[in-house]
């Protein structure tokens, strides 16, 4: 069942619980408020009558029981403002109680209404009043057949006992306002939770593109540029340049496809291609080579195929970034590609290349692989540190934590 559905179960002062403190605003009746308002009004008006019979029967004078009727009944008509303005109520009827006792009831039903609606120091004050206007009442219409003490313990009691009870009905109500919000607030963490979650996980899935794409579409890049620089080529290089290019458009099709295929969802990526470790990291070279390009690798890492899946593929991104890079601004310069480590050690991974050799023209988005390659190590519990040698090369030192 919905909150709309059983808001008419609710007094009104919780059916909007946009509003748990506001006495400004004038909220509307539920059903359930005009139930309690029209039962509080028999229960009054029931006081009020068994009251003005009792003192028609002990002789008084016609003029006190109609002023008792009259006060009586305009008592039980001010309770239906009883939410509204329960302080002038309850004042209003109090001092109204302790001349007619008629209106007793309606005091009865003010008084707990002030302590439902209000805190206690001004239910004390009221309160007192109320309990004062009983002895008044007591003294100055006594019933024959109940001493004064009975009747001032008997106010006294009355008195208590509303307070009480309107005080665990306002307690009630406090706590489950209390429970709503820390309910909504835990709702609106949970989202904010979920948002923070989605955003990371497309930040991790953009790095991941980038760190897959990248490496095949400078492939495409250079070998597509020296077809256009060299048109008069040799048969042979252009064969080989456009393998080169049909090669590495296959693979980056393929890299691109299982990126989709984790985000369609689960069960949508069982057929996918292993992902690259640390055992790979040789055919990432050889394809290298096969572009032309010059490497030179030292893998200094026994069994590399027993590297933890997570740690060689973050060393095998991390060396296919290096490439890329190298590609890019080092057109021509031998790469060294340098793998160390052992368990308990952790793995370290350097890139390095010389100068480049004459001008090289500047390349769109640079940088944006190396502060994916930082957050990555940052991720996996290592470090990354970049930047250019004295020869006027470059350089990429990561080191990555392997478990003993």
């Amino acid at each position: 069942m919905g909150e709309q559905e059983y808001r008419w179960l609710l007094p009104s002062a919780m059916a909007d619980p946009d509003l748990p403190g506001d006495r400004g605003r004038r909220r509307r009746r539920t059903a359930r408020d005009w139930i309690v308002d029209l039962t509080a009004f028999l229960f009054a008006a029931f006081i009020g009558v068994m009251a003005s019979e009792a003192a028609s029967k002990v002789g008084n004078h016609e003029g006190i029981v109609l002023f008792d009727q009259l006060a009586g009944a305009a008592a039980c008509c001010a309770l239906w403002v009883r939410r509204r303005w329960p302080v002038a109520l309850g004042v209003a009827v109090a001092a109204l109680s302790a001349l007619a006792p008629a209106a007793g009831g309606a005091a009865i039903v003010a008084l707990f209404s002030l302590t439902v609606h209000r805190p206690f120091k001004t239910v004390a004050a009221v309160g007192s009043g109320c309990l004062a206007a009983g002895f008044v009442q007591a003294y100055l219409r006594p019933d024959p057949s109940v001493s004064f003490t009975a009747s001032a313990i008997a106010s006294l009691v009355i008195a208590l006992l509303v307070v009480g009870w309107g005080m665990f009905v306002r307690a009630r109500r406090q706590l489950v306002l209390s429970l709503r919000e820390r309910a909504r607030r835990a709702e609106a963490e949970a989202d904010l939770r979920a948002e923070q979650a989605q955003r990371l996980a497309r930040e991790a899935i953009a790095r991941e593109m980038h760190d897959v794409l990248a490496h095949r579409l400078t492939l495409l890049s250079v070998h597509a540029g020296g077809l256009e620089f060299r048109p008069d080529a040799p048969p042979a290089e252009v064969a080989r340049a456009a393998g080169v290019i049909r090669d590495s458009a296959h693979e980056a099709l393929q890299d691109l496809r299982e990126i989709i295929g984790v985000l369609r969802g689960p069960g949508a990526g069982d057929d996918h291609r292993p992902q690259p470790t640390l055992a790979t990291l040789d055919a990432l070279v050889a394809e290298s080579r096969d572009a032309g390009m010059k490497v030179v690798l030292g893998n200094r890492v026994d069994r590399p195929a027993t590297v933890p899946t997570a740690l060689g593929r973050n060393a095998y991104r991390i060396a296919q970034e290096g490439l890329t890079n190298a590609r890019k601004h080092a057109p021509g310069a031998e790469v060294t590609v340098t793998v160390t480590g052992a368990p308990g050690d952790g793995l370290t991974i350097e890139v390095r290349n010389p100068a480049p050799v004459g001008p090289v023209p500047p390349v769109p988005g640079s940088g944006q692989g190396l502060i994916g390659l930082t957050e990555r190590a940052m991720l996996a519990g290592g470090r990354l540190r970049h930047g250019g040698t004295p020869d006027g090369g470059f350089r990429i030192d990561a080191w990555l934590p392997w478990a003993a």
